[in-house]
């Protein structure tokens, strides 16, 4: 294996892949990134047995070759030469020789047969959609995911293929949220999947074009998606995802419209005496008033108040802030709507001019 690389062309692709190297490995392998040259073009692809992540560059190969080197390693190295650098790699033996400019670096390398593969896509569904579409899809949602949750299937996000729409559910059993972008799907019967919480995370990392393609494909037990020289595969969580429309309310009582932003803001303050094992926050709703109460182990209170437009009988109700937190980063609209029956039922909380998520959380006795 030979071959030259300008150090700008290697970074951008090491760093992609570099999200799916295992740090805390079983297999000396997974710490490496696999580099195949051939032909036109150098492939580097790196795992950790649950995602996979492979990018492509186009670069002249003098000796076609293949080896893995240590991701970490070789990462860093390509960070701190200079800009500009040119970097040629030869393989001899078990060594790579590195070299750049006036600097040479020998890297141990692994077999490259010993690295493993992930099994093809052999797909069931396969549709394109905007990346920025699909991105937005993800991080509305996202923050929503359980958490090592022995009810693994919580681990991940549920992606819902049904008409021309593609929804995304996640739930950790305290709150849940769903979001709907447009996508140009197969016609046919829906499909529901479970993408663990990794191969989601990375998949928003990666998602960069507003409009440039990405290319989806599902099979029985993997995704696929596949970018501009870049594609991610990841393994799918074996379970079922819980009937999540039993717990969004159609219809609320009561209705409060106040602005994003000012709640945000009021909520980070009162946040800050909160109790910190709890979060709780109580929210007191009267007229066009709602106060944002808390309070500590401290014997410490704080205290906010909003003009809002509030209808229905006053209500007073106990909520994680952290919860409501995440809720107000997501949303990009100036005003909310947020829904509730009673001190004990769960809120929904949507943007005043759109439907494209919608939030539940259920309250807290505080």
């Amino acid at each position: 294996m030979k071959f030259e690389i300008p150090r700008e062309t290697l970074l951008r692709p090491l760093q992609q892949v570099s999200g799916a190297v295992e740090r805390r490995h079983t297999m000396a392998t997974l710490a490496n990134v696999l580099v195949v040259a051939e032909g036109e073009r150098v492939r580097l692809t790196a795992t950790d047995l649950e995602i996979e992540l492979q990018a492509e560059v186009e670069v002249p190969v003098e000796h076609a070759g293949e080896t893995t080197i240590s991701a970490r390693k070789l990462l860093d190295i390509c960070r701190n030469l200079p800009p500009a650098s040119n970097m040629r790699f030869e393989l001899s033996g078990e060594q790579v020789e590195l070299r750049a400019g006036r600097s040479r670096f020998t890297l141990a390398t692994l077999p490259a047969a010993e690295f493993p593969r992930v099994d093809d896509v052999e797909a069931q569904v396969a549709f394109d959609m905007p990346q920025g579409e699909l991105k937005r899809a993800i991080e509305r949602i996202a923050f929503a995911m359980a958490q090592q949750d022995v009810r693994y299937y919580l681990n991940g996000l549920l992606f819902e293929l049904a008409g021309d729409r593609l929804r995304t559910v996640a739930t950790d059993g305290h709150r849940l949220s769903m979001s709907e972008v447009p996508a140009a799907l197969p016609s046919g019967e829906g499909m529901h999947v479970i993408v663990p919480r990794k191969g989601v995370n990375e998949l928003a990392r990666l998602l960069e074009g507003e409009e440039a393609p990405a290319s989806v494909h599902i099979g029985a037990s993997h995704i696929q998606v596949a970018m501009a020289g870049l594609r991610l595969t990841s393994k799918l969580i074996d379970g079922r995802f819980p009937d999540y429309t039993r717990v969004v309310p159609e219809e609320t009582a009561r209705t409060l419209v106040v602005d994003r932003e000012l709640l945000r803001q009021a909520l980070a303050r009162t946040a800050i005496l909160s109790n910190e094992k709890y979060k709780g926050v109580r929210l007191v709703m009267e007229g066009e008033s709602l106060r944002i109460q808390t309070h500590n182990p401290d014997q410490e209170e704080a205290e906010e108040e909003l003009e809002v437009r509030f209808d229905g009988e006053p209500l007073e109700i106990g909520f994680n802030v952290v919860y409501l937190q995440d809720i107000l980063g997501s949303l990009v609209g100036e005003e909310i709507r947020i829904g509730f029956n009673d001190a004990n039922s769960s809120c929904l909380v949507r943007e005043i001019d759109s439907d494209q998520s919608r939030h539940v959380v259920m309250p807290m006795r505080l």
